[in-house]
């Protein structure tokens, strides 16, 4: 796929940042942030969620679709769930930790707060959300962020709940975990003022690096997702929902451009084609006898097979938009949202059990000629109807161009269709929560983790990479304490980074270590009970019994730190034993024999009093 002239295309993009906040407890009530593994679970309930009217009396397209979709929603609860988080029980007032954290946030994007902060109901009935919406409150507005490529602005920063966690697909709907939900979390949208996939990711790295700074924010997988709002001149505006990894926010608007220009294309085709969108057939009998596994078994199950002939379409429905998505992957994905398992097409058949002989029949049923294509959907008799029509408006918007759509992050920066754009409908006042002026007046901004950077290589002359590692490390707090204590600055920064990284690689479970073991670890290095070399024992055998302490650890292992008579004595013993080669080769020895002495004291000494009393010895016998 060759790289596009965005500025000649006229891409406009921005992102909007959702990060965690790590606070104590919830934004709307007092139950913890911690997350729970659902087999903890004490309880369940489920949910039927419909769309309701805004204050003006609209329905949101996007509620209004996914309400098409019938599911039941379940619920794991636990024994810290609360009335609230079962929508039970009215909300409680705002955290204020949440609001000064946001506060500080704002500050560090140089933002203006706003007078009054006013929590607003924002529909959302995929099930997320217990209540059927999500709270959210706009706390600031007007910043910028710098980049190479010139300033970006910061429309609004946003404080709202977290929703509950997806964790499995069930035969009746989607089943929630609500240990998420409810978590404090910062929206944080730019302005449009995007306009390369290169600018599009070094914003989010700026924001990201400006939201870790505070050292109040969620670490790990899933505590931070951006989304990414694309368009060109001439398409539409696509917001791309969930892109977990910074890595992939480049790829994302490179795609998303891409797959862009392919629809105008195609659209711009059909416009010369004169083509045009079919009505829906029900064309069953064609498959009466067919050896499809896919059709016949929903046709014996009591189904039916629905078609839709797409004129002027022919070759158009099979052509690659995406590395492995083709226009009738668009059409699928409409399908699949009302039930389907997918689609077939004539761009593709015959194959999958539909024979040459079929195809021209179908093609004849619903009067498709040879410049067409046919869509097909095989289910039970409402998915397949459903499905077809959705296929139908799918393929009438392909001749227009570029649909407005909300699409789902994949992973190689790929997409799907997941929804339509929603619009103002589906935000309304919350009536149960007062108003917060928020205060700003007393955050002092913290150290920026570039700032931060720069001081651990000129205070603790830490190597730049190294310094960047620990810097940006959840470990960080760590390091700090570790050197306050006396530890050497590199010591303790490569064995929260480098040592914890090998022993990881060797298969050892160091999540499982907690800090009172790195602390407890750091402090026998201060005292000089413990060498350097035996911090990798000591930190395996505490990730493989948690509840131990680092002192326990280092008795029960041997690893105390050995004094210079010991020393002595270990590397007399290897001298003894190499007593020849040492005569013959004199300090042409002293790697091979430095080795067999570190390995006799099993990390009790540091290898640079081996080092030093090795010599002295090997210098005394030559």
């Amino acid at each position: 796929m060759s790289e596009h002239d965005y500025e000649a295309l006229g891409l406009v993009a921005g992102l909007e940042i959702h990060q965690q906040l790590d606070t104590e407890t919830k934004l709307f009530c007092d139950c913890p942030t911690t997350l729970r593994d659902p087999a903890e679970s004490d309880r369940r309930f489920e949910r039927y969620l419909h769309p309701t009217k805004s204050e003006l009396g609209e329905l949101d397209d996007a509620a209004l679709e996914e309400s098409r979709v019938d599911r039941e929603f379940e619920y794991l609860a636990y024994d810290t769930t609360c009335l609230v988080e079962e929508d039970d029980e009215p909300p409680r007032r705002v955290d204020s930790e949440a609001m000064a954290t946001a506060l500080e946030i704002a500050t560090l994007l140089k933002m203006e707060p706003v007078d009054q902060a006013h929590v607003m109901r924002k529909l959302v009935i995929d099930g997320s959300n217990t209540a059927g919406f999500q709270r959210s409150m706009l706390a600031a507005t007007d910043g910028v962020v710098q980049t190479d490529d010139g300033p970006v602005g910061i429309n609004d920063l946003l404080l709202e709940e977290e929703s509950a966690q997806r964790v499995a697909e069930t035969d009746a709907g989607v089943r929630y975990s609500l240990d998420r939900l409810g978590i404090p979390l910062v929206e944080i949208g730019t302005r449009p003022d995007i306009r390369s996939p290169e600018q599009a990711r070094e914003t989010a790295e700026q924001i990201g690096m400006l939201l870790r700074s505070t050292g109040k924010v969620k670490r790990g997988l899933g505590t931070i997702r951006q989304d990414v709002n694309v368009s060109i001149a001439e398409g539409a505006r696509v917001e791309i929902k969930g892109v977990q990894s910074l890595d992939d926010i480049d790829d994302i608007v490179r795609n998303e451009v891409h797959r862009q220009v392919e629809l105008l294309d195609i659209a711009d085709t059909l416009r010369e084609r004169g083509g045009s969108v079919g009505d829906p057939q029900d064309v069953s009998s064609v498959f009466a006898e067919t050896d499809s596994g896919v059709i016949g078994g929903a046709l014996a199950d009591g189904g039916v097979a629905h078609a839709v002939p797409l004129f002027g379409f022919d070759g158009l429905v099979g052509r690659e938009i995406l590395p492995d998505r083709r226009l009738g992957t668009e059409f699928a994905d409409h399908a699949k949202r009302h039930g389907a398992g997918g689609i077939f097409h004539t761009d593709e058949l015959p194959a999958y059990g539909v024979t040459e002989a079929e195809v021209a029949t179908l093609c004849d049923a619903v009067g498709a000629g040879p410049d067409d294509a046919v869509a097909l959907v095989a289910d039970d008799p409402e998915t397949a109807e459903l499905a077809i029509d959705a296929v139908a408006g799918r393929a009438a918007t392909a001749i227009e161009g570029v649909p407005e759509e909300t699409r789902d992050a994949l992973e190689g920066g790929t997409t799907r269709y997941l929804r339509p754009l929603p619009g103002a409908a589906r935000m309304y006042p919350e009536t149960d929560v007062p108003p917060v002026e928020p205060d700003a007046s007393g955050i002092e901004p913290p150290e920026l983790l570039t700032e931060r950077v720069e001081r651990y290589t000129t205070e603790h002359d830490l190597d730049p990479a190294l310094a960047e590692q620990v810097a940006y490390s959840e470990r960080m707090p760590l390091f700090e304490r570790a050197v306050g204590m006396g530890v050497d600055p590199t010591l303790a920064a490569g064995t929260l980074e480098s040592t914890v990284t090998e022993l990881r690689r060797d298969g050892v479970p160091v999540e499982q270590l907690t800090d009172e073991q790195f602390e407890g670890v750091f402090d026998l290095l201060a005292a000089g009970e413990l060498a350097t070399e035996g911090v990798p024992d000591l930190l395996s055998a505490l990730a493989e019994e948690p509840g131990l302490s680092a002192e326990a650890a280092a008795e029960q292992e041997g690893l105390g730190s050995a004094g210079r008579e010991t020393v002595q004595e270990a590397v007399r013993e290897v001298i003894e034993r190499n007593d020849q080669q040492v005569r013959e080769e004199g300090m042409g020895a002293f790697s091979a024999l430095m080795g067999e002495c570190m390995g006799a004291l099993r990390g009790k000494a540091d290898g640079d009093v081996v080092s030093d009393v090795l010599r002295e010895e090997i210098q005394a016998r030559a």
